[in-house]
């Protein structure tokens, strides 16, 4: 979490219930009006990167990355960590923890939708 990120939470933590509803109510105008000037490109959907014969684990995480933009990958560090530190340390095979990453980011992936699906009803 940077900098701005915990001031913000500070500063919606000292605030009633009331003052926090309008400064999101704010921070989503704010979002949707950056979107329609075109100063915010929301990609909602996977980038198409096919998956090479032969990768690497580090290779593997930037290729998903780069799949799933949308996704915010500092939610997604303990898990990738945890796969990179059993491939390197464990000598588990990168096929498999590649395997594993791909269906870790396909499943934020889906949490992703169905969480703007709910944000749009």
């Amino acid at each position: 979490m940077n900098k701005t990120e915990k001031k913000c939470l500070n500063v919606l933590a000292d605030l009633d219930s009331n003052d926090q509803n309008s400064v999101l109510s704010f921070a989503d105008f704010l979002l949707e009006k950056a979107k329609q000037d075109g100063r915010l490109v929301v990609v909602e959907e996977p980038q198409d990167i096919p998956r090479p014969t032969e990768e690497r684990v580090v290779a593997a995480i930037k290729r998903l990355s780069e799949t799933f933009p949308m996704i915010k990958k500092n939610t997604m560090l303990d898990e990738t960590a945890s796969l990179m530190s059993a491939h390197i340390l464990q000598g588990r095979a990168a096929v498999e923890v590649i395997d594993e990453l791909e269906i870790i980011f396909e499943r934020r992936y889906s949490e992703f939708c169905q969480q703007n699906d709910n944000e749009t009803e």
